[in-house]
């Protein structure tokens, strides 16, 4: 089982990138591996970095040959995604938005279909957009078919919609503490659903 990080920060070590790093420690205290992909710098690789719809099917031409082509493949065996952004204007990244509008073969190809995904965000202030962006994150996952989990306490408390940090987020305790509970709940869901997605590799 693999579970994929994906910063989508302009910051390689900033606060988003701490949140991510606790949750990905978390899950993989369950046993399954995990990896960081830090989204601003496979994108300063590109030489068209923005999705410009020029084809429909997508196939894929803008990136083909460059490392983005072996990351979406990378993305497309992977059982479960973190996904975390900073809050920007009461949304996600540049960074992660442009990465994620690259996803549309994937999305074609059903790719992400049955994979786990939870969410990740940090903003200036305590109510600073942070769900929002949480949103929004979990709108970009459910369109590629993926399965969102919040930040569940355990079977008696539903959770929420995921992790919401005010920086500096080393120091948010709560927040940090709330990464926790998403990683291995991100884990766990991805332990309980494996044979979802085996079926539909194995079919495709």
């Amino acid at each position: 089982m693999i579970v994929l990080g994906l910063n989508g920060s302009p910051h390689r070590d900033g606060n988003t990138a701490e949140l991510l790093r606790v949750a990905l420690e978390a899950a993989a205290e369950l046993g399954v591996k995990t990896e960081t992909l830090y989204l601003q710098e496979i994108l300063d690789k590109l030489e068209k970095t923005y999705c410009t719809a020029c084809s429909t099917p997508c196939t894929g031409v803008c990136y083909r040959g460059t490392e983005l082509e072996q990351v979406l493949a990378r993305l497309g065996e992977v059982d479960g995604i973190l996904m975390a952004s900073p809050v920007y204007f009461g949304t996600v990244s540049a960074q992660l938005k442009t990465f994620w509008d690259k996803t549309r073969r994937l999305r074609r190809e059903k790719k992400l279909l049955n994979v786990v995904g939870g969410a990740l965000s940090s903003g200036g202030a305590r109510f600073g957009g942070q769900e929002t962006t949480l949103k929004a994150m979990h709108s970009m996952m459910l369109i590629q078919g993926m399965l969102i989990v919040g930040d569940c306490y355990d079977e008696k408390a539903p959770g929420h919609h995921g992790v919401c940090a005010q920086e500096p987020s080393r120091e948010d305790s709560y927040a940090l503490k709330r990464a926790v509970v998403l990683g291995k709940r991100v884990a766990q869901v991805c332990l309980a659903t494996g044979s979802l997605r085996q079926n539909r590799r194995s079919n495709g």
